[in-house]
């Protein structure tokens, strides 16, 4: 069975941002995550409203680069900062599906 959008956009709103870790790295993961974060918030306010915005940016390669960079951190961590890491990978994927099926939604309209 897949996720659908409705449901992977209720866990989004329903799932915390991920903590801060204590590396560089992780801390700037977690700053282009928040950016990351932004531009899917047209998802929200398409939700509310119905209004089809998407963001002039290039979420999905943003977000696929978030999951790039968390997967070879979770390579390279151990203990809390790879708990850490893989939070942050789970949540750019999240986020992903979320902004894909929000996009496969506006051409449906």
């Amino acid at each position: 069975m897949e996720l659908s959008f409705t449901d992977a956009y209720t866990l989004w709103r329903g799932h915390p941002f991920p903590p801060y870790g204590t590396t560089r790295e992780l801390i700037r993961l977690r700053a282009d995550l928040g950016t990351a974060y932004e531009y899917v918030m047209v998802v929200h306010a398409y939700m509310r409203t119905g209004r089809f915005r998407p963001s002039g940016a290039d979420v999905l390669a943003e977000l696929d680069d978030a999951i790039a960079r968390a997967d070879a951190l979770c390579a390279e961590y151990s203990g809390e900062d790879l708990e850490v890491a893989r939070e942050m990978r789970a949540y750019a994927a999240l986020l992903a599906v979320v902004y894909r099926g929000f996009l496969a939604a506006g051409e449906s309209i």
